[in-house]
Parts: structure tokens; sequence; C-alpha cells
């Protein structure tokens, strides 16, 4: 089982008039509205937050790529990875992830990551992910050829890290004459590929079917299951079943001294989340040509609502958000690991506006007292949390 402290690094600084006056906290939001000495006091807080959970025992430090945006402020997801490299020791820094259609020369990244993996000693875990459909205006690229190039990019990128060079790459949207990456990566054949996602069907088929982890990333509690379901089968069809470590579930958290002081003091700063900075007209969420009919078809029978239309309560029984005691907070992490089969945990502690003296409150009980409850007990704390025991109603209810 392995813990990561996922930080988005937002901009909690929006106008008071924001939800009045603007459509999104994405691609139109004036950059006006970003002051760079607040960012330059706010990016260092975050990495101070970072480093600090390491010293508290988190396994592994996660960041992740997005673009014209006060929902992170993390454009270059591999500058932010060489920092912690630099401000750590032990710890994983798991770049959830490049988004590989953006980029024109996905050389780059695996120049990049190849560095950080050196530089940290055989540190860095490499995601990729398409980049949701705001990037693709923020960007400029066309998402009807978003697969086309995620795929493309990737089998060039591990070709580079693991293949001796130089050799000829010829696809239909990426074409070198010479690829030969130095340095190469510390880790080989390559560094450990994860696949973050929202559950589009088409990633899941093809995470499964090259044994990459599977992260659901800020979903309900049972289309986290549904596509988590969907992913095992998959594998079962490429005749393996997947193991725990194959299986990541993250999530905004916050834990408190009770349960009803950590609703209350959580309350705010996550209905900033998703209704400031995940506000995204459908428009930008999904251009055209960026899903495919299938998935768009998962998605609707589904019935996924957007969680910025959810009510704080309905946020926390849909699983959307993780908020409760250290006793709490365990036993539902405990039931999603039994139900669900997952070992990879992704805690989002420092979400929207909320004050550094929550965050790291939060971050300290769940380091001090969730994470140890789990490690410990194992086995134990799964049979308490599963139906029938202290708490017999679903994860989903309890969430």
């Amino acid at each position: 089982m392995q813990f990561f402290y996922f930080h988005l690094m937002p901009w909690p600084h929006l106008p008071a008039d924001f939800d009045q006056r603007e459509p999104s906290a994405w691609v139109t939001l004036s950059n006006r509205h970003y002051d760079p000495a607040l960012g330059h006091h706010l990016y260092n807080e975050y990495l101070d937050e970072m480093e600090y959970a390491e010293a508290l025992g988190f396994d592994g430090l996660a960041v992740n790529e997005h673009h014209q945006n006060a929902y992170g402020t993390m454009p270059s997801p591999n500058l932010m990875a060489a920092a912690l490299v630099r401000r750590t020791q032990r710890a994983k820094i798991a770049i959830l992830g490049n988004a590989l259609p953006l980029h024109e020369h996905p050389l780059r990244v695996a120049e990049e990551v190849a560095m950080l993996d050196v530089l940290s000693g055989g540190r860095v875990i490499s995601g990729f992910v398409r980049g949701i459909g705001c990037e693709y205006f923020s960007l400029g690229v066309n998402p009807t050829y978003s697969r086309e190039r995620f795929y493309e990019a990737h089998d060039l990128i591990v070709r580079a890290w693991s293949e001796p060079g130089p050799f000829c790459f010829e696809g239909k949207h990426y074409r070198f004459r010479y690829v030969n990456v130095w340095p190469r990566p510390l880790q080989q054949p390559h560094p450990p590929i994860w696949l973050p996602s929202q559950g589009s069907t088409e990633t899941i088929r093809w995470g499964a079917e090259h044994r990459y982890p599977f992260v659901s990333v800020f979903n309900s509690y049972t289309n986290t299951k549904r596509w988590i379901e969907e992913y095992h089968e998959a594998a079962a069809r490429c005749g393996y079943t997947a193991p725990p470590e194959q299986i990541g579930f993250a999530a905004p958290m916050y834990v408190a001294e009770s349960d009803a002081r950590a609703e209350a003091e959580a309350e705010p700063h996550f209905l900033w989340l998703f209704r400031r900075g995940l506000k995204i007209p459908p428009n930008y969420l999904l251009p055209p040509g960026y899903i495919s009919e299938e998935s768009l078809r998962k998605f609707l029978a589904a019935g996924v609502r957007l969680p910025g239309e959810l009510s704080y309560r309905e946020l926390i029984e849909h699983g959307y958000v993780l908020v409760g005691s250290p006793a709490t907070v365990a036993a539902r992490l405990a039931a999603v690991q039994q139900e669900l089969g997952v070992g990879i945990f992704l805690y989002s502690g420092r979400t929207g506006d909320m004050p550094k003296e929550l965050a790291w409150k939060s971050m300290e009980f769940f380091a001090r007292e969730v994470i140890p409850r789990l490690r410990a007990h194992g086995a134990g704390i799964r049979g308490n949390a599963s139906p029938g025991g202290a708490g017999s109603v679903s994860p989903a209810k309890r969430m």
C-alpha cells in the first residue's frame, strides 16, 4: 500500500465577484487576476508543504499539468518535480502527468523525465495523460487527434528510454531522424508509467493492456467503482489479475479532531474547489472530437453529474471528498481498498482556497493517525469497514 501527497498548487485569490462575472476559472479567466509576488510566496509555501509531507512519512509526492487556469498553477510539472527532487531524499516523485498530445516535441518529455530520474536516484514515476478539454483551447491543439497523438508520443518516449539510439522514428504526427536520448533514465527499462484518468473506455483498456497502474482522479465512488471494475475486466481479457499496486484512488480529503469539525472546516474550501476551481462550461470540458462516442455513451448511461452541481452533503455522500476524524477516514479508505482492490492512495489536501493552517493540520492527522491504522491493521481494518461491521452501510453511503 502506497500513500502519496497530491498537490494541485491552486490560485486561491479569485475576485469576490468571480461567480457573477466569469464563465470559468479556465482558458478565459484573465491573468490580470494573478499577482506574481503572491505567486512567489505560494509556490514556495506549496513546496515546503510537500517537503513536510515526506518528513511525515508519505511514500510519494504527486504533481500534475494544467494550463491557463486558477485551479492548478503548474503548466510544467517537470519543473516542480525538479524542485522537489532537490528538496527531498526518499519520497517517490509522481508526475501525474505530462499531457502528451499537447507537446509538439515528445522527445523533450523523454529527456526531462530521464534527467529527473537520474537526478533523483531513480525516484520518478512518469504519469501520462491526454489533458482535459480546456487544455486544447489554451494551447491551440486539435482535440480530434488527441488520442492518436497520445499513443504515438507514448510509443516514441518508451522506445527512446529503453532502446539504444540513434534510431529513426516515423509516425503520423511525430517524425525524428535521430532519436538518441541523453541521459538515459536510471530505472530500466524505464521509469514506472501511471495513467491518471477520468474513466474513458479507451484509456482503461489501453492501460490494462500495458499493465500500467490506473488512477481514478476526483470521481464519485460509484463511478470510480465502475471504472476500476472495467479495468479489472480488461486485465482479465489480457490474461492476468490486476494487483492492488496497479489500482489507484485520488480524492480531496480532510481530517480533523471529529467528523463534525472536519466537515465544518473543509466545507468552504471543497465548495471552492468544485464550484470555482472546476467551474468549466461543457464546451470547454468536452470540445468536439475530444471524446469517443463509446466513452460518451458510457458517461451518459452512468448519469455522470458535474460535481459543481452538487451540494456539500452530496459531495460527501457520493464520495467525491473524504472528510472526517482519523477513524472515519481510515475506515472509509479501508473499505475502498477492500471493495476495489486499491493499493495506491493519493491524498489531495491543499485544495481550493484552504489556508495553510488547516491544510497542515489535516496532513498531520492523515500521516500520523490514518496511514498507520491502514498499514498496521490491514485486513482487520478492512473487516471492520466492510458491510455488516461497525459501519454497515456501503462505502458510497459513508462517503
